[in-house]
C-alpha cells in the first residue's frame, strides 16, 4: 500500500480516544507496531487489543519527564527501535477569558499541551539520531495560528508546539529525521465537551466547507508525515481546516 510503513514502531499519545485513536488505527494498518500510549491504561489496553496484531498499551503521563522518558525507554526496550512519534495528547482547557484564568488553569494545559510535546520529543530523538532515520508528529491546532478567543492558554500552548516544531525541525534536518505539525480545526471528538456550544459554533462558523472534521481525516495526514514518503517535509505545519487557514 502507499505510504507502507511494514516493520517499523510507532508511538501514539492520547491514543485511547479521538484523534489518537485513529492514528494509531491508521498506522498500525498500514504495518506498524503501534504503542498506544495514554494515561488511561485501560483505554489504551481495549484500543491496543481491538488493533490486534503487535499494538500494545502503554501507560504514560506526558505532563511528566520521567513517565514520558520511561515510556520510551520501555517501547526501545520492547521494540528495539523506534521509528515514529505522534504527539496527539492534549487538552482543551477551561473556557473563559483572561481574566478568568488561573494560575493553575495555566500551568496545568501547558504540562500537557506543550510540555508533554517536549519531554516525549527530547526522550525519543536520541534513538531516531542513533538510527539517523525517525518521524515525529506533533499535533496543533488552527487555533495555535488564529489564536480563539476564551481560549488563551490552549491557543498559546498550540502555537508553541508549532514553533517547537519548527525548531526541532531544522535541529536533526540531516539526520534523517523529519519533525512536522498538523494543525487541525474543530474536530468531533470528546475534547468539545470540555467547549461550550457557543464555542463550538464560533470555529465551526469559520469553517468554508461548515462541518467538522473527523479524527479519520487527521490521521490521514498525519500518516503521510510518519511514512518514509515525507523525507523532503520536514519543519512544516500542514493546515488541515476544512478551507479555514488559508495561509
Amino acid at each position: 500500500m502507499a505510504f507502507a510503513l511494514t516493520g517499523q514502531t510507532a508511538i501514539v499519545t492520547g491514543a485511547a480516544t479521538g484523534i489518537g485513536e485513529a492514528i494509531a488505527r491508521r498506522l498500525a494498518s498500514a504495518g506498524a507496531a503501534v504503542a498506544v500510549a495514554d494515561l488511561n491504561f485501560t483505554g489504551a489496553t481495549q484500543v491496543a487489543r481491538s488493533i490486534g496484531g503487535d499494538a500494545f498499551p502503554l501507560e504514560v503521563d506526558v505532563a511528566r519527564s520521567d513517565s514520558a522518558g520511561a515510556a520510551i525507554a520501555q517501547v526501545v526496550a520492547r521494540r528495539g527501535r523506534i521509528d515514529i512519534l505522534v504527539n496527539n495528547a492534549g487538552i482543551g482547557g477551561k473556557a473563559a477569558p483572561l481574566w478568568e484564568q488561573t494560575d493553575d488553569d495555566w500551568h496545568y494545559i501547558i504540562g500537557i499541551n506543550l510540555m508533554g510535546v517536549v519531554y516525549s520529543t527530547r526522550a525519543a530523538i536520541p534513538h531516531m539520531r542513533q538510527r539517523r532515520y525517525g518521524r515525529v508528529v506533533n499535533i496543533a491546532s488552527i487555533a495555535g495560528k488564529e489564536g480563539n478567543p476564551n481560549m488563551s492558554p490552549y491557543s498559546a500552548t498550540k502555537a508553541a508546539v508549532i514553533a517547537f516544531t519548527k525548531s526541532v525541525g531544522k535541529e536533526v534536518a540531516t539526520e534523517g529525521i523529519c519533525v512536522n505539525a498538523v494543525a487541525p480545526a474543530v474536530i468531533r471528538t470528546h475534547i468539545l465537551d470540555q467547549l461550550t456550544p457557543e464555542q463550538v459554533d464560533y470555529m465551526t462558523q469559520r469553517i468554508p466547507m461548515r462541518r467538522t472534521g473527523t479524527p479519520d481525516e487527521i490521521a490521514a495526514v498525519v500518516h503521510f508525515l510518519a511514512s518514509p514518503d515525507s523525507s523532503f517535509v520536514t519543519g512544516q505545519c500542514y493546515d488541515a481546516s476544512g478551507g479555514r487557514a488559508t495561509y
